[in-house]
């Protein structure tokens, strides 16, 4: 799995396919390359709070995606993980279960 970095790409997610959990958004699109490859991003406003309180929930968030998206990800697509505020107070269990359903909703 492979760090998107670059905005252009973000920017490319943001026009696939859209799921809304209460602890984040899942931005997901297709790169139609034919490479199987999964890519994934992390963004947190300001909105969320200072520094360490946006540091703490993309941590949160990239150890969701090393749990859940080698499982149930989907190949050859740009994944977005966007933070929201309720993603620091909802249980980790519990945001493995919105990633997955959120993947399963995107796949549709």
């Amino acid at each position: 799995m492979t760090t998107l970095t670059a905005r252009r790409d973000f920017l490319a997610a943001n026009a696939g396919r859209r799921a809304p959990m209460p602890g984040f958004v899942l931005l997901a699109r297709d790169r139609a390359d034919g490479a199987p490859e999964m890519r994934i991003g992390f963004t947190v406003t300001k909105k969320i709070g200072n520094a360490v309180v946006r540091n703490r929930l993309k941590r949160r968030l990239r150890a969701l995606a090393r749990a859940v998206l080698p499982v149930a990800g989907l190949p050859g697509h740009d994944h977005v993980l966007i933070g929201r505020a309720d993603g620091l107070s909802r249980g980790f269990a519990v945001l493995e279960a919105d990633l997955t359903r959120a993947l399963a909703k995107v796949a549709r």
